[in-house]
């Protein structure tokens, strides 16, 4: 039970990584990016990567909270 709170911990900050690196590619692609059907393309692929890295962090947290928990 004690390796819950460290694992929660991993896998939150994965999250929160795969978070930071989907904003930085939307920024860039904002930058970069002119015409709007390639950049529909890009936001809708980032947009599934958004949902991943919130479900980690959200999987992660839950698994911190029961590791404090138990």
């Amino acid at each position: 039970m004690n390796l819950l709170v460290p694992i929660g911990t991993i896998v939150t900050l994965l999250g929160l990584a795969i978070l930071i690196w989907c904003i930085l590619r939307v920024a860039q692609a904002r930058k970069t990016i002119k015409n709007d059907i390639e950049m529909r393309g890009k936001l809708q692929k980032m947009a599934t990567m958004n949902m991943i890295a919130l479900f980690l962090s959200f999987v992660g947290l839950i698994i911190v909270i029961f590791g404090v928990i138990l």
